[in-house]
């Protein structure tokens, strides 16, 4: 089956009418200071002051029969002319069933300016519109193709500040947002023990709870909170630092062995987890489907960890269709990440996290089954999609 047409464009999807009558009190992301890369600069501390605002993106790969498939991504500006001007017209009329061929053609047209970046997340956005035309071509769940449930149901754990909330929900494992970071010194230290603290006071013992540290440390005061953090059994810090100080995370694998150590959010194509497999940097891959190359290229790294004894946990793997069907599918997917983004006291929404996809499965009690549907299960019809498409003039 050929592909007939590929097609970028910018959309933004109907979210679910939630009631917020319930709400016990406001989100945690609506006051909270979060640590990261800028926060050096007082200007920029909160990250949404300076992060881009550049919308969603969808991909539309069709095949000669009519059948079609939808990839989402972000970034939508600087992408959707990599798809629409270079990938559409060299891959119109290629066999759409080709996924590793034509992922690998992505990669190699991209080699002028990088596949890294915003190449990386043009190729995710048509990686993920093949992989779910192809399911439903052949009418199977993605999970399917990819070689079947290796689990009965996924481990999820949920990301942000209200731990008493994820508590109630039933989640046996939270993800802090460390607020501080090397501008604040000393007393932004004692301030991330007292969040620390009171989150482990929360949810006992029998709970694991992880520190999200977002490109926001240098290495002495990475070093410097894991020592201090270290009697409350944190299971894994992350993003510790920049994405691109390779040396940085081999010196604090050497400096703290006791700690387990996670990052990949931010690494594209499998190429970097490849390098960090071959020097055992740290002990947990993080990819994002939507960012590092798609399913293709979660296929790829997730064999790079399974050989190397890495575990795999994509990045907000559990907050769209597609992270749930590799979650389900990879043995070295070990569990699932999903964020949570309305207030205590508001159920879990389908579309909570601002990338989720209609159809998606949602957790209940800290499991999740993906959806059993053709391709990715995503509930969009074309007119749904035209529907939600932004024209901007």
């Amino acid at each position: 089956m050929k592909i007939k047409e590929i097609r970028a464009f910018k959309i933004k999807l109907p979210e679910d009418n939630l009631s917020n009558s319930n709400e016990k009190r406001p989100s945690w992301t609506e006051t909270a200071e979060v640590a990261n890369p800028l926060s050096r600069y007082p200007k920029y501390k909160r990250r949404s002051l300076w992060t881009p605002k550049l919308g969603q993106i969808a991909c539309i790969v069709t095949a000669e029969d009519g059948s079609w498939g939808i990839g989402l991504t972000t970034h939508s500006g600087p992408v959707m002319p990599v798809i629409n001007d270079h990938f559409a017209p060299l891959l119109e009329g290629e066999d759409c069933m080709a996924t590793e061929k034509l992922w690998d053609m992505m990669y190699r047209f991209s080699f002028p300016y990088g596949p890294s970046g915003i190449a990386s997340y043009a190729i995710s956005a048509v990686d993920l519109a093949l992989w779910d035309l192809k399911g439903k071509l052949l009418d199977k769940p993605v999970y399917e193709l990819l070689g079947g449930p290796a689990r009965e149901d996924i481990f999820c754990y949920a990301t942000g500040n209200d731990t008493d909330w994820y508590m109630e929900l039933g989640f046996k494992a939270t993800k802090l947002a460390c607020p501080f970071g090397p501008a604040d010194g000393l007393d932004g230290i004692d301030k991330n023990e007292e969040l620390v603290a009171n989150a482990r006071e929360i949810s006992g013992t029998k709970s694991e709870l992880m520190l999200d540290c977002w490109m926001a440390f240098d290495l002495e005061y990475a070093v410097r909170l894991a020592e201090r953090l270290r009697p409350y059994n944190i299971k894994w810090m992350e993003d510790s630092l920049i994405p691109d100080d390779f040396q940085g995370f081999l010196e604090m694998r050497r400096r703290l062995p006791w700690q387990t150590l996670a990052t990949g959010e931010h690494w594209y194509t499998p190429v970097p987890f490849m390098s960090s497999a071959s020097q055992r940097s740290v002990d947990i891959f993080q990819p994002d489907v939507q960012w590092v190359g798609g399913v293709t290229a979660i296929v790829k790294i997730c064999h790079i960890a399974e050989a190397a004894g890495i575990s795999v946990i994509p990045h907000a793997g559990l907050n769209d269709s597609y992270g749930q069907h590799v979650c389900y599918a990879l043995p070295s997917v070990s569990w699932g990440e999903f964020f949570p983004a309305n207030g205590p006291g508001v159920p879990l929404g389908k579309t909570s996290s601002g990338r989720s996809t209609p159809g998606m499965s949602v957790p209940s009690n800290g499991r999740l089954v993906p959806s059993s549907a053709p391709g990715f299960g995503i509930e969009l019809n074309l007119d749904e999609i035209k529907n939600a498409e932004v024209i901007e003039r």
